[in-house]
């Protein structure tokens, strides 16, 4: 389903961008000098459709470094949430190696103070 709905959308744009490019295969100038009025500064001289397609993989670029940067501080709390579940993992396994059972000071014949029998109910017997 993902693949058709690329396809859908992929191809009217492949078209259109390659009718644009057939259509625009003139020479232009760009300068990047926006101080020079007769344009001999640093300049590219390239079919319009080529100014495009750079202008648009150099924004790619530039908005991935910037999403990158913004997204650094989820990467971060990424680590620090990893770290903290690697410790507590660390805490459990431990807990688990640990024996289940302490030893008690009170032998199995011996009533400790929890095995003692309420008088309400010695009284009923």
């Amino acid at each position: 389903m993902k693949r058709l709905l690329k396809f859908i959308i992929l191809l009217p744009v492949a078209v259109i961008g390659l009718a644009f490019a057939v259509a625009n295969r003139h020479n232009v100038s760009v300068s990047f000098d926006p101080f020079s009025g007769d344009m001999e500064g640093a300049k590219i001289v390239a079919p319009l459709f080529v100014i495009l397609i750079l202008a648009t993989m150099f924004g790619v670029v530039i908005g991935g470094i910037a999403t990158w940067i913004a997204q650094g501080r989820n990467r971060r709390a990424l680590r620090e949430a990893r770290s903290e579940a690697a410790r507590w993992r660390g805490q459990a396994e431990t807990a688990l190696s640990a024996p289940q059972f302490p030893q008690t000071k009170y032998s199995p014949v011996q009533r400790g103070p929890a095995a003692t029998v309420p008088t309400k109910l010695l009284a009923h017997t």
